[in-house]
């Protein structure tokens, strides 16, 4: 169980082996990490402190989502509704491996 409390901001505990990322949690950019518009590129990439991140239109179109006030599970029915069909695992994979790296902070429904 996480010892974290309701509302708390969590980091790298929620992907630890044995815990993922639920569908309550809402996970937004760490304070350090910005979604922008590389018009270079013509792509979306996440810009973190020397280190830029090109992201493919999946993964840009959830961490657009990721803005504190949708959850794992609104985010999972809002790109269903945009495209047929969305693996709800591969999205909670997706944000752990986020989380792991502190770029995604997750906090508890």
């Amino acid at each position: 169980m996480d010892p974290t409390r309701t509302g708390a901001p969590r980091t790298g505990s929620g992907t630890r082996p044995g815990i993922g990322v639920s569908g309550s949690d809402r996970p937004r950019l760490a304070r350090h990490v910005r979604l922008s518009f590389c018009r270079t590129r013509r792509c979306q990439v996440l810009l973190h402190p020397e280190t830029v991140v090109v992201l493919n239109g999946s993964g840009a179109d959830i961490l657009g989502l990721c803005d504190g006030r949708h959850t794992v599970a609104e985010i999972v029915a809002e790109l269903g509704a945009r495209y047929r069909a969305v693996p709800d695992d591969e999205v909670r994979q997706f944000l752990a491996r986020l989380v792991a790296r502190r770029w995604v902070e997750l906090t508890d429904g």
